[in-house]
């Protein structure tokens, strides 16, 4: 069987009307007896030759093995490109992926089941738990299945590749604002203890949630109104002599710009919520210390106590502050070296690195926030044994002390 070199035309058939390409689908031509065949190979088979010659259209980059006379050579059910196999380093990074997920999405649905059913959870504070639940469960229900397609690379339009690819912007940046609305919310409770449930009330609370959404969504939109490589990506179409919407191998770095990543959204979305929640977090050490130091001369008998919760306290935040900047900073640092560093050669382990730990950070979040506050360790107890164990505790105490809950 013939072949057909990459570029090459197909030979102009006798008595046909001249090629017009409808442009690269990101779609092969299939007929019954020609499954199986590479990109850019020759289609050639006995229902093809009876009609004449059906062969590909030198199409560059193997998208296509289109046949101009396909609706009577019998050419003409369109099938997606896909790659032809998965390696064993993908089939390695969609197994970490999915355990991730497995373990994302099972630990912030109990943090939102467990809030729904013990009523002392619903104050200002769980509100903002929750909200950062519900972005973490939509990354490992949603961002984590997507970034596997992208993985994998499937030949698609490129506005489809790129509505791909930005839920996985709108979803982080949910949850890093989230992560901001908590540091304040602790903030406040400790600068203002007296006045802060008339401050923070839960409609304030469910407005600020709302803010945080809506931001997110603008900003992981913004390359879908116009802020994206599709002006690059157009001039090598029509280099190629294609016509009609661009097809490309979706990946993330083809369709989101860099100049988007860092000066946007690393610069402006994420660096500076970080280098807050650190100022925040040290005035909270400031004001914990200020309060334990005025407890201790008053009660001096039991100096221990108060020493014991400031520690407690202490490695909370600083566990938290921490996972933050472990889990984005690596991704985001990968990205200016993309940008600033074109040449620089960046190992692909690295990048799956620090994809891994952006993505692991929603699994670490129901322990991080939720497991080291006494009220959720009571009511998932309560829900593993009424639902799980089949064995009901005791009804939940609602009125748990609050130092207690801060333990």
């Amino acid at each position: 069987m013939s072949r057909c070199a990459r570029g090459a035309q197909s030979p102009a058939l006798p008595g046909a009307a001249p090629e017009s390409r409808p442009g690269n689908l990101g779609l092969r031509l299939w007929d019954p007896l020609l499954v199986g065949r590479q990109d850019g190979e020759l289609l050639a088979s006995g229902s093809a030759d009876t009609c004449g010659h059906c062969g590909c259209t030198g199409d560059p980059c193997g998208v296509l093995a289109w046949c101009p006379r396909a609706p009577v050579c019998g050419c003409a059910q369109l099938l997606p490109t896909m790659p032809p196999y998965i390696s064993a380093f993908q089939a390695a990074y969609i197994g970490i992926e999915v355990l991730i997920a497995l373990v994302s999405v099972p630990g912030n649905v109990l943090v939102i089941w467990a809030v729904k059913v013990n009523q002392a959870l619903r104050d200002a504070t769980f509100c903002f738990i929750v909200s950062l639940a519900v972005a973490d469960v939509a990354v490992g229900a949603l961002v984590i299945p997507l970034a596997i397609l992208i993985n994998i690379g499937p030949q698609t339009y490129f506005h489809t590749c790129l509505m791909v690819a930005c839920p996985v912007l709108i979803l982080t940046q949910s949850s890093i604002l989230a992560l901001l609305a908590i540091a304040v919310d602790r903030y406040l409770r400790v600068k203002i203890p007296l006045r802060y449930k008339t401050v923070v009330t839960q409609r304030r609370a469910a407005v600020a949630i709302a803010g945080c959404w809506i931001l997110s969504l603008v900003v992981g939109l913004t390359p879908m109104f116009g802020w994206n490589n599709l002006s690059e990506v157009e001039q090598a179409w029509i280099a190629n002599g294609s016509v009609g919407e661009p097809v490309i191998k979706c990946e993330f770095e083809k369709v989101i710009s860099m100049e988007y990543m860092v000066y946007f959204n690393f610069f402006v979305w994420v660096l500076p919520p970080l280098l807050l929640m650190v100022l925040i977090y040290l005035e909270v050490f400031y004001l914990i210390r200020k309060q334990l130091n005025k407890k201790v001369s008053a009660s001096s008998g039991d100096p221990q106590k108060y020493y014991g919760k400031e520690l407690k306290i202490a490695k909370s935040l600083a566990l938290i502050l921490f996972l933050f900047a472990l889990s984005w900073l690596p991704l985001h640092i990968l990205n200016c070296i993309t940008l600033f560093c074109p040449t620089c050669q960046k190992p692909s382990i690295l990048i799956y690195i620090a994809i891994f730990l952006t993505h692991g950070n929603s699994a670490m979040n129901p322990i991080v926030y939720a497991f080291r506050i006494h009220k959720f360790r009571v009511t998932f107890l309560k829900i593993w044994n009424d639902h799980f164990r089949c064995q009901p505790k005791p009804p939940i105490d609602e009125d748990i002390p609050e130092e207690k809950a801060d333990d």
